[in-house]
């Protein structure tokens, strides 16, 4: 949708409400509803604003001290809410009702150097001064149940009913139960300029996986937000519940969010060697940075406590540094031929911040570039239970410390950027750290 089909739209009564909206940095879509016709009449002329205690938040909206970038010294002002009119799309899902994407500026018109899409399109700038395209996906995951987001939070997400009894990946039968739902989702999606591939039973009980049409980063990390948002959206229309939390249930598998990548130029998938039938000096290079930088950029693709909790031996999530062809104990699987060849990062959980991975992802791997890296060797075997390969970060907190240190994330992204997620991070633990748990009481209630 265009800004002249949006006015057309408005005009006609067809649609009566933009929500004008930004990612905050957990990847959740912020904003105001606003009327068609208040829309048209200021918002597309002026923006609109928000508080800049939105990027400060914790997950249950408390303002956290020690930012620089907002606090309650500086009296928590607004940021200016500019709308990428790229991004209008029409929301199927609710009645009469369109969407439109910001970036968050400052009063001086600078942009919003901690804001998770001027993080992405900061490296996007880098991308483009070598006249490089981007193509990525991103897969994600997520449990399905039969409880109501109501529900669910009333028995404090206890002793719910997945959508399906049994594993069921690859499954026809049993996922056709929740096609209702699936069906709603690959088709209105496409409506909402989020295009769906195919939908599919994953490997744990009420498990689905929806696979997107590959994108430049920007425009697919958009995708990636108003999918989660949508989906979730239509999953409580239809009486049900979706989480994209990593790990759910110690007992369970996880959810990923794999994310597919290659660089172009002119048209042709730069990766890809014709001549050697296989993988090009470019990619050899950009792997290279994406083995050596991955863990000290892991905040990026593991930002919560539960991200770590996935990371587990024969879990199908990767523990180790390792890359293979169509070898899934490994971090970085290289799948495709031709122009489709391309390395799929299996380090993400479906908790990750689509900006901040895509981002992460490009700080690496041109850093591979730059500094002339190599893969090495491709993996054989299990990788799961090889002592010689480098283990991923084992916690957030962990993470953290690898962020604040590293070299590279500091002139790649700002010392501004990374002290900011850094102290997010360190926040999040502390919260976890002070908090009582389930675990604490069925161990120690009775016999301590």
């Amino acid at each position: 949708m265009n800004l002249p089909t949006l006015k057309s739209k408005i005009k006609s009564g067809e649609i009566d409400t933009v929500v004008v909206v930004f990612p905050d940095v957990f990847g959740r879509l912020i904003g105001k509803r606003f009327t068609g016709q208040f829309f048209l009449e200021h918002v597309v002329k002026s923006g609109t604003h928000g508080c800049n205690y939105l990027l400060t938040v914790n997950i249950e909206m408390e303002p956290m001290d020690g930012f620089k970038l907002a606090n309650w010294e500086q009296g928590f002002g607004d940021f200016e809410m500019r709308p990428d009119f790229d991004t209008l799309r029409a929301i199927p899902w609710q009645a009469g009702t369109a969407m439109v994407i910001c970036d968050s500026h400052h009063h001086d018109g600078k942009p919003v150097e901690e804001a998770p899409r001027s993080v992405l399109r900061r490296q996007l700038q880098t991308l483009a001064k070598q006249k490089l395209i981007c193509y990525t996906a991103s897969e994600l995951e997520f449990f399905l149940f039969n409880n109501t987001y109501h529900d669910a939070f009333a028995a404090e997400y206890r002793n719910l009913t997945p959508s399906s009894d049994y594993r069921i990946d690859y499954h026809t039968m049993q996922p056709a139960r929740d096609e209702a739902l699936m069906r709603a989702a690959r088709n209105q999606m496409g409506a909402a300029c989020v295009p769906v591939e195919t939908s599919k039973g994953e490997w744990g009980r009420g498990q689905h996986e929806i696979n997107f049409v590959y994108d430049e980063p920007l425009p697919m990390a958009d995708m990636h937000v108003v999918f989660k948002q949508g989906i979730k959206e239509l999953a409580a229309q239809h009486g049900q519940s979706i989480t994209f939390m990593p790990k759910p249930w110690a007992a369970e598998v996880g959810s990923s969010c794999h994310l597919h990548t290659s660089l172009w130029r002119g048209g042709k998938n730069l990766f890809w060697d014709a001549k050697s039938g296989g993988g090009s000096k470019l990619f050899r290079q950009f792997l290279g940075g994406l083995m050596k930088y991955a863990p000290e950029l892991c905040l990026f693709f593991a930002p919560t406590i539960n991200s770590y909790k996935r990371y587990q031996s024969a879990s199908w999530a990767p523990t180790k540094m390792a890359w293979a062809y169509d070898n899934r104990t490994v971090g970085f699987r290289v799948v495709g031929h031709g122009n489709s060849f391309r390395i799929e990062n299996r380090m993400p959980g479906a908790d990750a911040n689509p900006y901040l991975a895509f981002a992460a992802t490009l700080v690496a791997g041109l850093a591979g570039i730059e500094q002339n890296l190599d893969c090495g060797d491709v993996y054989e075997g299990n990788a799961y239970v090889d002592p010689k390969l480098t283990s991923l970060p084992r916690s957030l907190r962990d993470a953290a410390e690898l962020l604040d240190h590293s070299v590279l994330a500091r002139r790649s992204l700002g010392d501004a950027m990374v002290d900011f997620y850094v102290h997010t991070a360190r926040l999040e633990v502390q919260a976890f750290n002070d908090a009582v748990t389930d675990w604490e009481r069925i161990r120690y209630f009775e016999r301590i």
